[in-house]
């Protein structure tokens, strides 16, 4: 049975609006606080860099155009839109996958799933190569060289995971340990060709124990948008299973 797009992509964007505003949230309430230590210490050392305070005039500058509060709305305004595009990618991805099934075929377990290898190839195997940094680290220079970098550790995360599912799916007559040795192997080589990738090219002059801190937080924020991405999409597919079973059910005469 051929899995009809429309009512996944009403449940991609509802999924991914809510997970947008709880991620944009998290980061806003536990990220932020840490972003704004390390604007300071990136204002301090730009200052003793430049004698004359230069560098100290252009941030002051800066923060009269875009104010921390307007940041601070900027970003969960930017997380929700982040995650209504991502609920329509979940959703194509979705029907793509499940094409051959009814939407109503364990539509819990089938979005949670989903939404753990998602997080694994989107944001856990390019954030192990590249791990975010605090706001203000990096040359402008190299922003697009970045950028590349992260596009291809995020398209080889995502093939990676194809890659591990068409093995899981082609060893179906092998035992189970067969096939989970097989997907793992697959991962290791998926981070042998990510670690293969260029360095970051910029130096990170931040405080070990607030780079580390930043950085969690930056990960646990993708945890909670996939989290609650997975769980908002799955609740409505019980949801719309519930409503078609009694219609699939024979009326007895």
């Amino acid at each position: 049975m051929s899995t009809p797009v429309l009512p996944l992509l009403g449940r991609g964007l509802a999924a991914g609006g809510a997970a947008g505003l709880a991620a944009g949230l998290f980061s806003l309430l536990l990220a932020e606080p840490l972003m704004d230590r390390a604007i300071r210490l990136e204002e301090a050392r730009s200052a003793e860099e430049h004698a004359h305070g230069a560098a100290a005039t252009a941030v002051q500058h800066h923060e009269e155009l875009f104010s921390r509060s307007t940041q601070h709305f900027g970003l969960v305004v930017t997380a929700v839109a982040a995650g209504l595009a991502l609920g329509v990618l979940f959703a194509l991805a979705y029907a793509l996958v499940h094409r051959r099934t009814s939407l109503a075929d364990r539509p819990w377990q089938r979005a949670l799933a989903f939404g753990a290898a998602a997080f694994v190839a989107v944001s856990l195997l390019p954030g192990l190569r590249y791990p975010a940094n605090p706001p203000g680290v990096g040359d402008s220079g190299t922003v697009a060289d970045r950028q590349a970098l992260w596009l291809a550790a995020v398209v080889i995360g995502v093939l990676g995971m194809v890659l591990a599912w068409q093995v899981y799916v082609r060893l179906a007559d092998r035992s189970l340990p067969v096939r989970q040795v097989a997907v793992a192997l697959t991962g290791v080589a998926t981070l042998a060709v990510l670690f293969a990738l260029p360095g970051n090219p910029d130096e990170v002059p931040v405080a070990a124990t607030l780079l580390w801190d930043f950085r969690v937080l930056s990960l646990a924020s993708h945890a909670v948008l996939w989290a609650v991405f997975a769980g908002v999409f799955g609740a409505l597919g019980l949801r719309a299973a519930g409503r078609t079973a009694p219609a699939a059910t024979p009326v007895a005469a």
